[in-house]
């Protein structure tokens, strides 16, 4: 039997969850199609992975019902400090320090765990979302009126509406003939969290290595998450150590600011790459997270991203259906896709830049990156600009949800 809705995502992470929650808080029927099992995602354990949540991004939730269960268990993000050097040098006489207190909102942002936020856009899609988990969205029939939905299971489902929530290698973006540009990094990223003998103070640092940034991200008590960026070859070789010997590698890059540091839990891995979607939008398809936009974890935007895509679709959508129009529709989606793109696609050429900018040894560039750095940090009206930017509260228009409003 072939079950009928207004929106069905593809993908159920973290993006998807969200758009389905907000469509349905606006009485919109959505399904949510997702092809691991629930509980693969959603244990009682720690195991290091988190995300840097801008104020804007948090706002969101707050919208969505969630901030309350996860304020308790999130870590004020105060300060964010960047610098460059090298492992065993320490970091260069410039840098960037940004500081909450210099904007009105008091924050900069959050660092919460996957495990926490996931498990908040399970259990708030029992009673508003119809979740499907353990199965795939395998292909996709559009039409006049709506979308044929096919599942891996043999069953079927229709709507007015088919987003891909579903990742770089987007499966409903391929069906839907959008193609995709971008390059390999040549660099692998190394996850993991760490625990320390000094309290962080509730401060992000980025620190710039020749081979690739080094994030380190505070997390609630003396514990802190981390994104190590490294070429290929070297990341490999150090992927292949045992966590004593991990250490060994981590220390003089960490350096010795927080005291002694020692493994908080499992390692984790994954290949860096730019890839960037043509089209947004197709018939009775629309693109939202790394779907649409995959870019370099540099400032943890990836996430924050992809929630901008969150809060412009539901605000699309939902005012798209209160004055009766098809929400399918391609002058629909286009305001979406012209909403949306040019944001995302500068903010993601701009990591890529700041990438190549940072990611090397040259002795000139390193020279150039510190002037530069030392201008931005000693000029406070530029400074907060770049803070107001980072938390996504610089966005115009602002997507209603981004301002903790439902549309």
């Amino acid at each position: 039997m072939e079950q009928a809705f207004d929106i069905v995502i593809a993908g159920g992470g973290l993006n998807g969850p969200a758009l389905g929650l907000a469509l349905a808080d606006a009485g919109l029927r959505v399904a949510v199609v997702d092809d691991r099992p629930a509980d693969l995602r959603a244990g009682d354990s720690f195991d290091g992975r988190a995300y840097a949540l801008a104020l804007a991004s948090q706002r969101l939730l707050g919208a969505l019902g969630l901030w309350s269960g996860l304020a308790g268990k999130a870590q004020p993000i105060l300060k964010v400090e960047a610098t460059q050097g090298a492992a065993g040098e320490g970091a260069g006489p410039f840098g960037l320090h940004f500081d909450s207190a210099e904007i009105e909102e008091g924050r900069l942002g959050y660092m919460l765990e996957d495990r926490f936020l996931y498990r908040a856009l399970l259990t708030a899609m029992e009673d508003r979302v119809t979740h499907l988990p353990g199965v795939a969205v395998t292909g996709q029939e559009p039409g006049a009126a709506g979308i044929e939905i096919a599942l891996s299971d043999g069953s079927r489902l229709s709507a007015r509406l088919l987003v891909g929530a579903d990742g770089r290698r987007s499966g409903v973006a391929e069906r839907a003939g959008i193609r995709r540009i971008g390059h390999d990094y040549g660099q692998i990223a190394l996850v993991a969290a760490v625990d320390h003998d000094l309290p962080h103070q509730g401060i992000a640092h980025q620190f710039f290595m020749p081979g690739g940034p080094l994030a380190i991200l505070p997390l609630p008590g003396n514990r802190s998450s981390i994104v190590w960026s490294e070429p290929e070859d070297e990341a490999r070789a150090i992927l292949a150590l045992d966590d004593a010997a991990f250490l060994e590698v981590l220390r003089p890059r960490f350096g010795g600011f927080l005291g002694e540091i020692r493994l908080a839990g499992p390692r984790f891995s994954y290949p860096l790459s730019l890839t960037l979607a043509e089209r947004y939008a197709a018939p009775r398809v629309a693109l939202v997270g790394d779907a649409a936009h995959g870019v370099h974890p540099i400032a943890g935007q990836g996430l924050n991203l992809g929630l901008r895509d969150v809060a412009a679709l539901a605000e699309v959508l939902i005012l798209a259906r209160r004055r009766g129009e098809d929400i399918g529709t391609m002058p629909v989606l286009e305001r979406y896709q012209a909403w949306r793109r040019p944001d995302a696609t500068a903010l993601a050429l701009g990591m890529d830049g700041v990438n190549a900018l940072f990611s090397n040894g040259n002795p000139l560039l390193r020279t150039a990156r510190e002037l530069g750095m030392g201008l931005v940090d000693a000029l406070p009206p530029l400074r907060r600009g770049f803070m107001r930017q980072a938390a996504g509260l610089r966005l115009d228009p602002m997507p209603r949800l981004l301002a903790g409003q439902r549309p």
